[in-house]
């Protein structure tokens, strides 16, 4: 399998980001849109959103990276994470081992690179679409990936969060914090219980990403990803209501955007919307 060190994935910040783009045929399409939060730090959501042609596959690559404690840790996932799984070379024969090995890698990594990178932390949600027909969805965190099926919802990720994983926390050592007015936080600081980085909480954090995969057909009409941002103040069933009843798929994602905003969000909001017809 060719080298895939040279994808490129980089994008700079992506703070007030805007794009849309299409395979191939032209058949699929995608759209996205970030805007940075309310906080007075810079824009922590990064993002992947491309087809790519390899060894005559055609690779629907898209992800969201929703940094905390600074930009590093997306930045480096943004440009680094999709070629460490495409560069595994069992991935064309088993795809989920490929995609969890790489994450650890990944992880590993970022970790190593502790001075300038480990100390910040991501959540991350990847997908990738192997020739338009079987789509592989990864995360660690809760950045969350939701499928439309006929208008059905599906949600293709697990929400990694402190209260639900609390028995791993407190068996490595942790403790997870429950003070009034806040969400529950792994050791008062994080409030997912799955990253990339956070070296200084790793002990008692898990990095393994939790993946499911799908057929594309005749039913699924639609792929949305997003960060926590959008999630916080909108269900699953609405966000696909949403972009369904739009066709071009970057101003749906900018009308999920803009509707998780008047709802109040506060936060770095990220969206990738996939028209697969």
């Amino acid at each position: 399998m060719e080298n895939l060190c040279c994808l490129q994935f980089i994008g700079g910040p992506s703070s007030y980001s805007s794009g849309k783009g299409k395979n191939h045929e032209g058949n699929i399409k995608f759209g996205f849109d970030l805007v940075k939060g309310k906080a007075n730090h810079p824009m922590e959501d990064y993002h992947v959103a491309r087809f790519v042609e390899v060894d005559e596959h055609e690779l629907g690559l898209f992800a969201i990276y929703d940094g905390h404690s600074g930009d590093r840790v997306p930045s480096y996932l943004q440009k680094h994470l999709f070629d460490n799984i495409l560069n595994e070379s069992e991935f064309w024969v088993d795809p989920k081992r490929s995609i969890s090995k790489a994450y650890e890698k990944t992880d590993e990594a970022i970790l190593s690179h502790d001075s300038d990178l480990g100390r910040g932390g991501s959540t991350s949600v990847t997908a990738v679409l192997i020739n338009g027909q079987r789509l592989w969805v990864a995360n660690l965190g809760d950045s969350r990936a939701v499928v439309s099926k006929g208008g059905e919802a599906i949600q293709m990720t697990t929400d990694h969060e402190p209260s639900t994983e609390r028995v791993s926390i407190e068996h490595k050592g942790g403790f997870v914090s429950n003070m009034p007015g806040d969400v529950p936080r792994v050791n008062g600081q994080l409030a997912v219980s799955r990253a990339f980085g956070d070296k200084s909480l790793k002990s008692h954090l898990r990095s393994d990403p939790a993946i499911q995969d799908t057929v594309v057909d005749s039913k699924t009409d639609l792929l949305v990803l997003a960060s926590d941002g959008l999630w916080k103040v909108m269900d699953n069933q609405e966000a696909v209501d949403i972009a369904r009843r739009i066709k071009d798929p970057q101003k749906a994602a900018k009308r999920l955007i803009a509707e998780a905003l008047k709802r109040d969000s506060k936060d770095d909001i990220s969206c990738v919307v996939v028209r697969f017809r």
